[in-house]
């Protein structure tokens, strides 16, 4: 199963079968999704110990009944047939990577096919086209296949996996950490060809919180301010962070349709991926797009989804094992932590750029949380001490917390509406 889902994530990723004539036609991902989907249906001690696996189908069908709620009962059968393999994923890759080694040997994957298109990325800005075929874009940035076409996607991938080569070159010999830190730089140049906002302000923030965490927070926001300065001579798109410049008014007004269509069906939302049909742009916010699309039901259920991923990793990076297991075993709850603060850095920098974006129901997303569910279920089974967190314990908390976002994105867009 854990191959499987290793595969499973390098074919979503580098897609061979959408640039190679020879895989034309196969259906790879779906075949190698029903392998891994049997392996863990046969398998034994399933573990269900997170909320996710309640919250993510309880989310597909509140989306399913948003469908059928406007009207359009063909949209819930094709949401299941493209969100459905989301959640299975999900659910297999958080069952399969629940050891600190598969963890990490994961990471290596995710982090090894984002270099991928990081190498495509230098080949298409120097030559304008791509050995996947695809040209540079028509703005100058880089771009890959399917569901990475746009630049966005991309550095949104590569500001996610950032930390993740970092961690990996923390251990081993020179040539291994000379390798990742190799990697690691050819991720950032990624993000500057892609040339995309968000993703950069999601590396100054990964980096903001490492520096904070090691360093205090004066000196983190001293750098941060630094990185701004840096980020804003080297892109000329960050030149442009500017509430009236016309692509982030675009954004705004976007955000302010995107209320108003939660205003006109608070509960259900007007379906998913039927934003466009009442606004020409998308929802260019992740939290904005599930916010108009599938209501107050959907909204609750998918920010609790993503959030508990960030409590997990806290959770386990605060726990304090007693004394007699700590000292026997230091190195190995180190050892857990710091995969822990790695992937909290992850989210980070996936959700900040994701903040810009409308990815509310993109593949990788779900994936990098599967493999956070998989390391706190692994984490409580060696640590028992770690707790617990049930959604019967918080279902009140995450109802407050969508009313508070809620006016908060509101009141957001209206102060930019104004100032712009």
């Amino acid at each position: 199963m854990f191959t499987l889902s290793l595969l499973y994530l390098a074919l979503t990723i580098v897609r061979p079968q959408d640039f190679l004539p020879a895989l034309e036609g196969i259906p790879l991902l779906p075949v190698v999704l029903l392998l891994a989907f049997a392996a863990w249906m046969i398998r034994a001690g399933k573990n269900f110990d997170a909320p996710q696996f309640l919250l993510l189908p309880v989310f597909l069908l509140v989306g399913m009944v948003s469908m059928v709620a406007n009207h359009w009962f063909g949209g819930a059968l094709a949401l299941l047939e493209s969100f459905g393999p989301i959640v299975i994923a999900f659910f297999v890759f958080a069952a399969a990577c629940t050891t600190p080694r598969r963890v990490t040997i994961a990471m290596a994957v995710f982090v090894l096919c984002a270099c991928v298109l990081a190498q495509h990325s230098i080949v298409q800005a120097g030559t304008g086209m791509g050995w996947t075929g695809v040209p540079l874009g028509e703005d100058g940035r880089v771009r890959y296949v399917g569901i990475f076409n746009d630049p966005n996607d991309v550095g949104l991938l590569f500001a996610a996996t950032l930390p993740m080569a970092f961690f990996l070159s923390s251990g081993g010999g020179f040539l291994r950490r000379l390798w990742w830190l190799a990697a690691a730089a050819l991720l950032l140049y990624g993000v500057y060809l892609t040339n995309s906002r968000g993703a950069m302000l999601a590396v100054l923030v990964v980096g903001g919180i490492f520096v904070w965490k090691r360093r205090g927070m004066f000196t983190a926001g001293v750098l941060g301010v630094l990185g701004l300065v840096v980020m804003r001579l080297l892109s000329s798109r960050m030149q442009e962070l500017d509430p009236d410049e016309s692509s982030a008014f675009g954004r705004v007004d976007a955000w302010y349709e995107g209320m108003h269509m939660f205003f006109s069906n608070p509960l259900l939302g007007v379906g998913p991926g039927n934003f466009t049909d009442y606004n020409q742009l998308t929802a260019h916010n992740s939290w904005v797009l599930v916010l108009a699309e599938t209501g107050f039901l959907g909204y609750t259920l998918w920010l609790a989804f993503t959030t508990y991923g960030f409590w997990m990793m806290i959770t386990v990076m605060r726990h304090q094992p007693e004394a007699a297991v700590e000292s026997a075993q230091a190195g190995t709850w180190q050892g857990e932590r710091a995969i822990a603060f790695t992937l909290l850095l992850s989210l980070y920098g996936l959700f900040s750029a994701a903040f810009f974006l409308s990815r509310s129901y993109t593949v990788v997303m779900y994936l990098l949380i599967a493999l956070v569910v998989g390391h706190y279920m692994g984490a409580r089974q060696r640590w028992p001490g770690v707790p617990l967190l049930r959604l019967t314990d918080h279902w009140m908390r995450w109802l407050a917390v969508s009313v508070a976002t809620i006016v908060a994105l509101y009141v957001i867009t209206t102060i930019l509406l104004i100032g712009s």
